[in-house]
């Protein structure tokens, strides 16, 4: 995918630019569940307070974050490595999940893009922007979008708002902006992501 969307990108100047000053396909080898246990992880956390939690779970489980290993945890281990509460229930809910049905990229292979988000929010603690940063990362779907993401509308806002300020630019602006990187939004995305976070 990446090798087919860099020559579309460069046609947006800034995207270009970009794609000289990043490699954001540089990333850990998780799998279905380890991908969505992170982004409920990653919920409402900064970039650094998320990876510093994720980084605990992981050593709590060894490196093998499996629905078996979450199920089995004791709450005060998931708790002592940064989980809220309401996180530690949100995991639980999604190892039931993945131990009923097959939510592997072959597994949801035939359904749109709209019907993964409809089944993966059918899980508690599973909302919108999770379940796009599964499309993203774990089924790499090229053309996704995520404007629920604070990071990627500020991120456009920076490259692209002319000196706006932040909160100035509508999603329906934002839109517009990334019309011109379909059929690879994903991708474009990943790139106002990692330019975002270096300038962190």
């Amino acid at each position: 995918m990446i090798d087919e969307a860099i020559p579309v990108l460069r046609e947006d100047p800034v995207m270009a630019e970009l794609i000289e000053q990043h490699d954001p396909y540089v990333e850990q080898d998780w799998d279905e569940f380890e991908r969505l246990c992170i982004s409920i992880i990653n919920q409402q956390l900064s970039t650094a307070s998320a990876t510093a939690v994720r980084e605990r779970v992981f050593e709590l489980f060894r490196g093998e974050v499996t629905p078996e290993a979450v199920l089995e945890a004791e709450d005060e281990a998931l708790l002592a490595a940064g989980l809220s509460r309401s996180k530690v229930e949100y995991m639980r809910n999604a190892a039931r999940a993945f131990q009923e049905n097959d939510f592997t990229r072959e597994g949801l292979a035939e359904y749109s893009n709209e019907e993964v988000v409809d089944r993966l929010t059918e899980i508690k603690g599973i909302g919108p922007w999770t379940a796009r940063m599964f499309l993203l990362f774990v089924l790499e779907r090229p053309d996704v979008l995520p404007l629920g993401d604070l990071a990627i509308r500020r991120g456009i806002e920076q490259l692209y708002g002319n000196g706006q300020e932040p909160g100035e630019m509508t999603r329906a602006e934002m839109r517009e902006i990334a019309e011109a990187w379909r059929p690879y939004r994903s991708v474009a995305t990943r790139y106002i992501w990692a330019e975002y976070e270096s300038a962190d």
